[in-house]
């Protein structure tokens, strides 16, 4: 712009120049905001996902750990089982063994 003296208006054109500068920054920053905020949910939905992926995870970690446990118990029974019929079945072959030496010695 060019007031009436002739001469350019320098002030006017710094103004100017600092509107469009002033313009420019927000629209800047705004556009910054805008992009933090989409890679903000763009990253919370990510661990969103990874979450339940770990839910999932610690879901069947827990059912398969309530069937080993369930197994543990199971084959701590039939050892308890297979530990008394062994003990049983020593002591019939002591006896026999007993009877069988009892019957060499008296024949």
């Amino acid at each position: 712009m060019i007031p009436r003296n002739g001469r350019p208006d320098h002030a006017g054109a710094s103004r100017d120049a600092v509107a469009i500068d002033s313009l420019c920054s927000r629209l800047y920053i705004q556009a910054m905001a805008e992009d933090a905020h989409v890679k903000f949910e763009h990253e919370l939905k990510r661990l969103e996902k990874r979450v339940d992926a770990l839910v999932d995870v610690c879901d069947q970690l827990k059912d398969e750990n309530r069937s080993l446990k369930q197994r543990q118990d199971a084959l701590t029974a039939e050892r308890a089982t297979l530990l008394q019929k062994n003990e049983q079945v020593r002591a019939r072959v002591e006896a026999m063994i007993g009877r069988l030496k009892a019957m060499e010695q008296g024949g």
